[in-house]
């Protein structure tokens, strides 16, 4: 081997893993650490200058250093590490393995013939992966559904590595000519095409989860919409009929049974629902919303400051509204109550085109950050909460606007910044 040659492989495996490693950042997360990126692209880069052909036992000794590469190299869940490092040793080593065994693609007996070939279908996958994620998506899975298509990596998997563990160069060459290149060339096709089918299968899977959580956020903003509803036609009733009872209470008085007139006013109080903490803003569904709260507020002991300028109408839809300062203020609430600080501040105000919403409060214990910029919940039933901070933020983007979240020293804060297009539906 040349110098000229040796340089050439060189750059081969420092530059070669790239289309690969930045493949697989479109279902994992990045790492934290500064350098730990290296680690992907250098493992997958030597695949590219590794000869691996029909029972050699190169995949064997690859693929520890892969998964290893995966878990150190890219952040997530151990499990989805773990699976799609699984899956890419699978497409990654089928092909190479049908390339360099025996040399069946036009160029590919030459050894820059064969790397041009494995090059052609990185980017391939690439260019798939790519368009099947155009939208820009996260891949979030749960722990389960990575699970099972662990279990569904396997299969291609054994096929793949028994190659290997046969050790069918040991046979004669009547054996491997006669049947093993048959099973060779009839199964390695279908672990290639099964593996790139199962990173579909993680994106289709991924787009059908996101899916279900839309509808679930979307029933629970119902439910709650019509929660704030009833309370605003209980306030509305009451008002009609108050005149009536200032009358009733008026001709108690007036016939001297000031007892019968107490007792009239703590039964209106006590089949009053929601007894409004004042005039909070122009805005009767935000209004409504902040009278709840702050009744909220201060049974669990905590203190609010709230100031809150918006108009009568807002171009967005009631819904919304009742979900973003609903969902805001419950968060706060459940955090500030463990905390020493038990202060609340809100602040909103539409003005230049813009609805912009803070809340800051206090908090107990640890906030972890997670890839998707939010943070998860407290509460120990991880999968029935957990939705607020995406519902909120889901809401921004259908508006065009903008949700972040910060937690840092003891302090949580939420921005929600919505454009106010006037052409919106109400």
């Amino acid at each position: 081997m040349t110098a000229w040659d040796f340089l050439a492989w060189l750059a081969t495996v420092l530059l070669g893993g790239v289309l690969p490693a930045r493949t697989a950042l479109r279902f994992l997360a990045a790492p934290k650490g500064r350098v730990r990126w290296i680690a992907p692209y250098l493992v997958l880069g030597a695949a590219l200058g590794m000869p691996t052909w029909m029972g050699d036992g190169n995949p064997l000794y690859y693929f520890p250093f892969l998964i290893a590469a995966f878990l150190i190299g890219y952040g997530g869940s151990l499990a989805a590490r773990l699976v799609v490092g699984v899956i890419f040793f699978e497409w990654i080593i089928a092909w190479s393995m049908i390339v360099d065994t025996r040399a069946v693609l036009p160029g590919s007996a030459d050894y820059w013939g064969a790397v041009v070939w494995k090059l052609a279908a990185w980017a391939a996958v690439w260019l798939l992966v790519r368009r099947a994620l155009r939208d820009g998506r996260q891949i979030a899975l749960s722990g389960r559904l990575w699970a099972l298509l662990g279990l569904l990596a396997l299969s291609p998997l054994l096929s793949e590595l028994a190659f290997s563990l046969w050790n069918v160069r040991a046979y004669t060459e009547e054996i491997v000519d006669g049947v093993l290149d048959a099973a060779f060339y009839t199964l390695l096709p279908f672990v290639f095409v099964s593996s790139v089918a199962l990173l579909l299968a993680v994106v289709l899977l991924s787009r059908h989860q996101a899916l279900e959580q839309e509808h679930q956020l979307a029933d629970m903003r119902e439910l709650y919409y019509q929660g704030i509803r009833r309370e605003q036609e209980q306030v509305r009733r009451l008002r009609h009929d108050m005149r009536n009872h200032l009358t009733a209470l008026s001709g108690l008085l007036e016939q001297g049974e000031a007892g019968r007139a107490a007792e009239y006013v703590r039964s209106l109080q006590a089949a009053s629902g929601p007894s409004g903490a004042g005039r909070f803003t122009e805005n009767d569904t935000v209004n409504i919303v902040l009278s709840a709260k702050a009744r909220e507020i201060g049974e669990a002991g905590l203190e609010a400051d709230i100031r809150v300028f918006l108009p009568e109408k807002l171009p967005v839809a009631d819904p919304d509204l009742c979900a973003l300062f609903g969902n805001a203020l419950d968060n706060a609430v459940e955090a500030a109550k463990d905390a020493v600080d038990r202060h609340i501040t809100v602040r909103a105000r539409a003005e230049k085109g813009l609805l912009m919403l803070r809340v800051v409060n206090a908090y107990a214990g640890k906030r972890e950050e997670k890839p998707d910029g939010l943070f998860g919940t407290t509460k120990a039933d991880q999968r029935a909460h957990g939705f607020g901070l995406r519902g909120m933020r889901e809401i921004a983007a259908r508006y065009g606007g903008t949700l972040e979240a910060a937690a840092r020293d003891g302090k949580f804060e939420l921005v929600a910044c919505l454009p106010l297009a006037e052409s919106r539906t109400e």
